[in-house]
């Protein structure tokens, strides 16, 4: 690895900025970058009213329970 780090460094800027494209091009194309979705919380607080009368476990269950 040494010795392409010391044959890059002796190439010119403007041949270096090219070798580094084109290692990012390669990056992209093995490892592309899987795009983040935002989550949407449009529901927080729909259940407001149901505070008092059950606890968040009990709610994984029951949603546990619809999902199937």
């Amino acid at each position: 690895m040494n010795a392409a780090i010391q044959k890059i460094e002796a190439m010119p800027t403007d041949v270096q900025r090219e070798v580094l494209d084109f290692a990012q091009f390669l990056m992209s194309k093995k490892f592309p970058e899987q795009k983040r979705k935002m989550v949407k919380q449009g529901w927080a607080g729909a259940l407001r009213e149901f505070k008092g009368q059950f606890t968040s476990l009990a709610l994984q269950k029951k949603a546990q329970e619809w999902r199937v």
